[in-house]
C-alpha cells in the first residue's frame, strides 16, 4: 500500500501543485489589519444630560447606573467616569465565552432599561457599545481643513462623515470638533424686563408654535382631505414673527425682544491643523474588514474630494494611516521568511547537497501554502499575531523533513534503491519524527488557554503553529520520500563537492564521538560544568541583568502631546495654548518625519477611555513610515520635549506613545479608593510626590482633573410663595438665562435642527450680576432674581471617578526607556505606601490594575500552561518509549535551552517579554526534538544486541549529523529576524533571538548530557 502510494507521483505531485496554488489565492485573500479581532468583554455604557455639574451628573445618572448593574454576573471591574453633562460606565466582564457574553449584555441592557425611569426626564437614553480590537483604535484619521470655522465647514464636514460611513467595511466615523446645527432664540434681558415679560412665557411661546400637527380626514364632497397644522420653521426671518402669548393692547412679536439665528450649538470641542481651523474624523473599522483595502478606498475618496476643493472650499488632509505598521509587518515577515529559506537552503546544500537541499526546501511554501488555505476556510485574518506564529514555525518546517530525508540519503548512499530506501527511513525514523512533532505541539496547544486579552490576542498562534506542524508530517512522510524517489539521484559516481561533503560529515562525527568520550570519563565534571551555567543564567535573570519590559512591542508612528489648563479655562483659550504647542512641535519636525500636526481642545485621547473638558488640549503628531532617513518616535519625542515643557500656562504637560500589541495601560496605574473625595485627593498628591522624587518614572498624571468654579442655587421657597410665583418658573429662569432650554426640533436639509431659547451671551464681570435680572410678579412689580434664590460660589469637581462602585483617582506614570522594569517600579510604590502612607490615610485602598494586573493574570496562566504542555509531553515521550525515566532525560533539555535564551538575551541586551516568554515555552517543544532522536537510535541498537555503550556512542555518531541539520536549519530559519536582516521588530525579534540562542545552547549540551544520562541510567537499568 506504502509503496503504490510512494510510486504514484503523479498523485503528489498534482496534490503539491493544488496546495500551492490555492494557498497562494488563500494568502492574498486573507483580509489584513494590525490585529486579530478579539472582543475584549469591555462596554461602555454614556448618558448626557446637558448643563448639569459632574456632582449632579454623579448621583442622579451614575449611582442609579451603577446600582442597576451590580445585579448583572460575571463583571470583572466596572469603573465610571461623571464629568459635565456626561456619565461613561466602562464594564468589563469576566473571560467568558461569546455565547455567555452576549448573555450578560442582554442581562446589561435590561437592567439599565429598567432604571431609565429613575434618570431625570431631560437625560438622552444610554447609549451601550461594545468595544473590540476593530473600534477601539481608529484605522485612519482624517482632518477636513478649511480658511474659516464657519457653516461651509460643518456642512462639508458632516457631509464627507456621511460619505465615509458608507463606505465598504467601515464601523462608524468619530468626529472632534464637529458641532450640530441649532436654531437659536436669544432674548434680550433687558429688553424684556422692560416689557415685564418672563423668560418662561417666552420660552413656553416659542414651544406652541413650534408644532406640527396631524388633525385628521374630512370628506369634502365625496374625497377625503387630509388636515394638517405646520408651525415648525427654520427660517429665522418667520420666527421672528411669532407674537408673544399672554399679551395685550401692544402687539410684541419674537424678533422685538430677541435674535434668532441659524447657527451651531455651544462648542465643546475645537480643532485646528497648520493654525487654520479643522473637523478631525476618526474611522473605525468594523470586524475583520481589510484594513489595507479601508484605507486605500478612503484614500480615493480623500483624493476625489480633494479635486473639488476649490469649489467645496474645504480640503482632506491624512493625519494617521495605521495600514503602515500592518504593510510594515507583512513585508518584515516576507522579507525574514525569503531570507531564511535561503539559508534553510544553505544549510541544507553544505550537509545533503543541491538536489536533496532544494526537495526539502520548497516543502517549506507547501507547508505555509496548506496553512494559509486553512486559515482562510477558518475565517481568520492576516495579522501581526498569524505572522508571528508563521515566523516562530518557519525554523521548524523542515526539520521532520530533515531527519526522514537524512535517513533516506544515507541509505541511497549505501546503494540501497530509492523505494526501499524509503520505507526502511520511515520504519526506522517515522516513530521518533512524529513523538518529536507532538510534543512541540504539545507545547503550544496549552497556550490556547491563556486566559484575559493577552490570550485573546496571542490565541491563533499556537493555531497556526499547530495546523503547521501537522502539514509538514504529510509533507515529510509523502511529498518528500515521492520527490526525492522521482528525482533520480545518483551516487555512484559523485562529485568534488560531493566527496568534500561526505569528508566533512565524517570528521564531525569522529571529531564529535572523540569529545564525548573524553566527557564521559569525567561526567562530574561535565555535570558540574552544565549546572554550573544554569545556575549563571538565573543569577543573571534574578540580579536585573537581563531588561523586563512585559509588554515590549514596535511603537506606532503617532505621538501625542498633552497639556491641561487650569480648570477655569475656556475653551478658545486653551485651543490658543494648542496653537502655540503646534508651533513648537512643528518647529523641530522636518518634512522626512511629519505627514500632519493636528491641535485639538476639549478632548484629550489617553490609551483607555479619552478625557473631556475645555481645559484639555492635545496635539496629535502623525508621522511618516520609518526609513533611513527620517526619526524614530523615541528620538522625535526626545527632540520636541525640552521645549515644550518650557511653554507657560498649562498646568501639566505630558507626553504619549503608543505602541502595537494588546491594549495595556501605562507601567504605573495605581487606583486610590476611598469614599471622601478630599482625602483621596491629599492620598494621590502624597503619591505623586513620591513618584516624582523617582528619577526612573516621568510623565505623571492623575484623572481627577480640576473643576471650575460653580455659582450653586437654591430656590427660596418661601420667598418664592410670598411673591406669588411658581417654583418651576424660577427655576427655568435660571437655565434661560445660562444655556437655555431646546423647546423644539425639526428635519432640515437631511439633519435635526434642535430650537433653543436663551439669553443672549455676554461676558460678566461679576457672577452676581446674572442674578440681577428681575421677574414679572402678579402685582406687575419686579423682583430681582438674587431675592428669590439662596447661593454660594465653590470650586467644582471636573470629575468623578468611580472603581468598582467607590470613588477613586488613578495615578499614572510611564518609565524612563532602558531604566527599571514595570514589576520594580510598581514595588516601589507599594513598599512607600505601606511604610509610609498606609497610616495616614487608613480609610483608602490601592488597587494595582492595569499592566501590573495584566502581567500577574498572564505570568501565572503562562507558568501553569507551561507545566501542563510539559505534562502532556510527558505523557507523549512515555508512550513513545515505554519508559518512567527516558522521558525524565529527554526533558532535561528545556532548562539547558532556557540557559540560551538568558544568554542570548544578555548578549543582544533585548528585553525579556510575554512575547519572549512564548519563545521560551515555543522552544521547550523544539529543544527536546534532539533528544528523542537520540534516545530512540540508542534503543533501536540496544534491542539489536549492542552493549550499552557502544549503543550510546554508536547513536551519538549517527544521529549527530541530522540534529545537527534540523538545529541549524531551524537557527537559519529565525537568525535573520533575530539579527534585524530583514528589518528589526521589538516583538518578533527577541522571539527570535529566544529561540536561536536556546537551540544552539541545548544542542550542544543535548549531544553531550543525553549521551552520557542514557549510559549512566541504562547501566543502571540493566544491571537492575
Amino acid at each position: 500500500m506504502m509503496m503504490r502510494l510512494f510510486k504514484n507521483h503523479v498523485l503528489a505531485n498534482l496534490t503539491f501543485v493544488l496546495v500551492l496554488v490555492i494557498g497562494f489565492l488563500s494568502y492574498n485573500l486573507l483580509p489584513r489589519q494590525q490585529d486579530p479581532t478579539i472582543n475584549f468583554n469591555w462596554v461602555v455604557v454614556t448618558t448626557v444630560l446637558p448643563g448639569a455639574s459632574a456632582d449632579d451628573i454623579e448621583k442622579r445618572i451614575t449611582d442609579p447606573l451603577e446600582d442597576a448593574i451590580r445585579n448583572v454576573s460575571d463583571i470583572k471591574f466596572a469603573s465610571s467616569n461623571s464629568r459635565e453633562a456626561v456619565s461613561s460606565l466602562l464594564i468589563r466582564f469576566e473571560d467568558i465565552n461569546e455565547r455567555t457574553f452576549d448573555k450578560r449584555i442582554n442581562d446589561l441592557r435590561r437592567e439599565i432599561q429598567n432604571v431609565e425611569d429613575e434618570l431625570p426626564a431631560n437625560a438622552i437614553d444610554p447609549v451601550i457599545l461594545e468595544i473590540t480590537s476593530a473600534n477601539a483604535f481608529p484605522s485612519v484619521t482624517v482632518a477636513v481643513t478649511a480658511q474659516d470655522d464657519d457653516e461651509n465647514l460643518r456642512i462639508q464636514s458632516r457631509n464627507i462623515e456621511e460619505d465615509l460611513e458608507r463606505l465598504l467595511g467601515v464601523d462608524r466615523v468619530d468626529p472632534v470638533g464637529l458641532d450640530d446645527p441649532e436654531l437659536q432664540i436669544n432674548f434680550d434681558p433687558a429688553a424684556l424686563q422692560a416689557l415685564a415679560l418672563s423668560p418662561t412665557d417666552l420660552s413656553d411661546t416659542v414651544s406652541v408654535w413650534f408644532r406640527d400637527i396631524s388633525a385628521g380626514s374630512v370628506d369634502v364632497g365625496g374625497q377625503a382631505w387630509l388636515v394638517r397644522m405646520v408651525g415648525r420653521s427654520a427660517n429665522p426671518d418667520q420666527v421672528k414673527q411669532i407674537p408673544l402669548i399672554g399679551q395685550q393692547g401692544e402687539e410684541i412679536t419674537l424678533g422685538r425682544v430677541a435674535d434668532v439665528l441659524q447657527t451651531r450649538e455651544k462648542a465643546t470641542q475645537d480643532a485646528i491643523i497648520d493654525g487654520k481651523p479643522a473637523v478631525v474624523l476618526a474611522v473605525m473599522k468594523k470586524a475583520n474588514a481589510n484594513t489595507i483595502d479601508l484605507v486605500e478606498r478612503v484614500k480615493v475618496y480623500m483624493d476625489q474630494r480633494n479635486e473639488l476643493a476649490e469649489a467645496t472650499g474645504v480640503k482632506l488632509v491624512l493625519v494617521d494611516d495605521q495600514t503602515i505598521p500592518t504593510r510594515e509587518a507583512i513585508t518584515l515577515m516576507q522579507n525574514n521568511a525569503l531570507i531564511g529559506l535561503l539559508l534553510v537552503l544553505l544549510v541544507a546544500w553544505l550537509f545533503l547537497g543541491a538536489h536533496i537541499a532544494f526537495l526539502t526546501a520548497i516543502g517549506i511554501p507547501f507547508i505555509l501554502a496548506g496553512t494559509f488555505w486553512v486559515l482562510w476556510g477558518m475565517g481568520e485574518t492576516l495579522n501581526v499575531t498569524v505572522l508571528l506564529g508563521v515566523v516562530i514555525v518557519l525554523g521548524m518546517l523542515v526539520d521532520d523533513a530533515v531527519v526522514v530525508v537524512e535517513a533516506i540519503y544515507h541509505r541511497m548512499q549505501q546503494g540501497v534503491p530509492p523505494y526501499e530506501a524509503t520505507i526502511a527511513s520511515l520504519r526506522e525514523v517515522g516513530r521518533p519524527v512524529t513523538s518529536a512533532v507532538l510534543t512541540t505541539i504539545a507545547a503550544f496547544m496549552p497556550l490556547m488557554l491563556l486566559p484575559g486579552i493577552l490570550g485573546d490576542f496571542m490565541r491563533v498562534i499556537p493555531m497556526v503553529v499547530t495546523i503547521a506542524l501537522a502539514i509538514s508530517l504529510v509533507e515529510a512522510f509523502w511529498m518528500l520520500p515521492v520527490h526525492v524517489s522521482v528525482a533520480r539521484i545518483n551516487f555512484e559516481k559523485p562529485g568534488r563537492m560531493q566527496r568534500f561533503r561526505v569528508r566533512m560529515t565524517h570528521k564531525i562525527q569522529i571529531t564529535y564521538v572523540r569529545a564525548l568520550i573524553k566527557a564521559m570519563r569525567k561526567p562530574l565534571l561535565t555535570f558540574s560544568l552544565i549546572g554550573t551555567l544554569f545556575i549563571g543564567a538565573m543569577g543573571a535573570l534574578g540580579a536585573g541583568l537581563i531588561k523586563l519590559d512585559f509588554f515590549a512591542s514596535d511603537p506606532l508612528r503617532l505621538f501625542y502631546v498633552n497639556i491641561e489648563m487650569a480648570p477655569q479655562t475656556s475653551l478658545p483659550a486653551t485651543l490658543e495654548k494648542v496653537k502655540e504647542l503646534e508651533t513648537i512641535v512643528s518647529k523641530h519636525l522636518k518634512e522626512e518625519d511629519v505627514r500632519a500636526v493636528v491641535g485639538y481642545a476639549g478632548q484629550q485621547f489617553t490609551e483607555t477611555a479619552p478625557m473631556f473638558g475645555e481645559h484639555y488640549g492635545q496635539v496629535l503628531v502623525g508621522l511618516q513610515p520609518k526609513t533611513e532617513n527620517n526619526r524614530s518616535v523615541d528620538e522625535l519625542l526626545a527632540a520636541v520635549r525640552e521645549d515644550v515643557l518650557a511653554l507657560p500656562g498649562p498646568v501639566n504637560i505630558t507626553f504619549l506613545r503608543l505602541a502595537g500589541g494588546p491594549p495595556v495601560s501605562k507601567p504605573i496605574s495605581i487606583k486610590v479608593r476611598g469614599d471622601e473625595y478630599a482625602e483621596i485627593r491629599s492620598a494621590a498628591n502624597a503619591l505623586q510626590t513620591y513618584m516624582d522624587s523617582v528619577p526612573e518614572i516621568t510623565d505623571i498624571t492623575d484623572d481627577a482633573g480640576g473643576g471650575r468654579m460653580t455659582l450653586t442655587l437654591k430656590a427660596d421657597y418661601d420667598a418664592i410663595t410670598q411673591a406669588g410665583l411658581n417654583p418651576l418658573d424660577v427655576i427655568r429662569t435660571a437655565q434661560l438665562l445660562v444655556d437655555g432650554e431646546v423647546v423644539a426640533d425639526m428635519q432640515h436639509d437631511g439633519e435635526k435642527l434642535e430650537v433653543r431659547v436663551r439669553a443672549k451671551p455676554q461676558v460678566y464681570t461679576d457672577i452676581d450680576q446674572l442674578l440681577d435680572f428681575s421677574l414679572p410678579l402678579p402685582s406687575g412689580e419686579l423682583m430681582p432674581l438674587s431675592r428669590l434664590v439662596s447661593f454660594e460660589r465653590e470650586q467644582s469637581l471636573g470629575n468623578i471617578r468611580h472603581y468598582n462602585f467607590r470613588r477613586a483617582i488613578t495615578v499614572e506614570a510611564d518609565l524612563v526607556p532602558d531604566s527599571i522594569d514595570t514589576v520594580t517600579a510598581n514595588n516601589m510604590v507599594i513598599e512607600h505606601w505601606n511604610t509610609q502612607l498606609q497610616v495616614q490615610y487608613p480609610n483608602l485602598d490601592l488597587d494595582f490594575s492595569g499592566e501590573l494586573d495584566d502581567i500577574q493574570e498572564s505570568m501565572d496562566a503562562i507558568g501553569i500552561l507551561f507545566l501542563f504542555g510539559i505534562g502532556l509531553m510527558y505523557l507523549i515521550l512515555g508512550t513513545q518509549f515505554s519508559s518512567y525515566w527516558q522521558p525524565f532525560m529527554i526533558l532535561m533539555t528545556i532548562p539547558m535551552a532556557f540557559t540560551g535564551v538568558v544568554m542570548g538575551l544578555l548578549i543582544t541586551q533585548n528585553p525579556l517579554s510575554l512575547f519572549t516568554m512564548y519563545g521560551v515555552v515555543a522552544l521547550a517543544g523544539i529543544a527536546v526534538n534532539a533528544a528523542i532522536v537520540l534516545i530512540s537510535a540508542g534503543n533501536q541498537r540496544l534491542d539489536q544486541g549492542m552493549s550499552v555503550k557502544h549503543a550510546t556512542l554508536y547513536a551519538a555518531r549517527r544521529r549527530v549529523i541530522p540534529i545537527l541539520i534540523t538545529s541549524l536549519t531551524t537557527i537559519a530559519g529565525l537568525s535573520s529576524l533575530a539579527t534585524g536582516l530583514g528589518g528589526h521588530s521589538l516583538i518578533w525579534g527577541p522571539v527570535a533571538t529566544a529561540i536561536v540562542s536556546g537551540l544552539a545552547f541545548s544542542t550542544v549540551l543535548t549531544l553531550f548530557l543525553i549521551p552520557m544520562l542514557y549510559r549512566i541510567f541504562m547501566q543502571w537499568s540493566h544491571r537492575s
